[in-house]
């Protein structure tokens, strides 16, 4: 097999965040969604760039899922990527979201989604410890990551 000098996976992957930039401009410029349309955008926390309160990086180490429907406000779109504002438990707060940092993007309104192999890259501010595969207990009973049970 031979190597490509063309990274393609790379080309398309940058194409359709142009996509979800897109959708994001036209919000913008008509003030907020219109009819049932909402944006599910699920993106790395710990991307370079990414802006996120203490407490919601504490919550969401990895990733992040966030709605864009009725309650969000100042929208700003650029080149690289967007920052909006959302509300968590009553806090105001602005995020700023890198557009190579989104994993994820879907409007459920229309059946329309996206998947991205976007590259784990660390924030070299962010805590560069691995976290720890997320252990969970129903009725007693210990449920563990698949990750986990091969580490045996």
């Amino acid at each position: 097999m031979t190597d490509s000098a063309f990274r393609y996976d790379k080309m398309v992957e940058d194409a359709l965040k142009g996509v979800v930039r897109q959708c994001l401009l036209q919000v913008g410029k008509r003030g907020g969604l219109p009819g049932q349309h909402h944006f599910y955008i699920t993106y790395r926390t710990r991307h370079p760039g990414v802006a996120l309160p203490a407490h919601l990086r504490e919550r969401y180490p990895e990733e992040i899922t966030i709605v864009l429907q009725h309650q969000f406000w100042n929208l700003d779109v650029g080149e690289e990527g967007f920052s909006v504002g959302l509300s968590f438990g009553g806090m105001q707060e602005t995020l700023v979201v890198p557009f190579a940092a989104i994993t994820a993007f879907a409007d459920p309104s229309c059946k329309f989604g996206l998947q991205f192999q976007t590259e784990i890259v660390a924030d070299p501010k962010a805590k560069t410890e691995p976290a720890e595969p997320p252990v969970a207990k129903d009725n007693g009973a210990k449920v563990v990551t698949l990750d986990a049970f091969r580490k045996k």
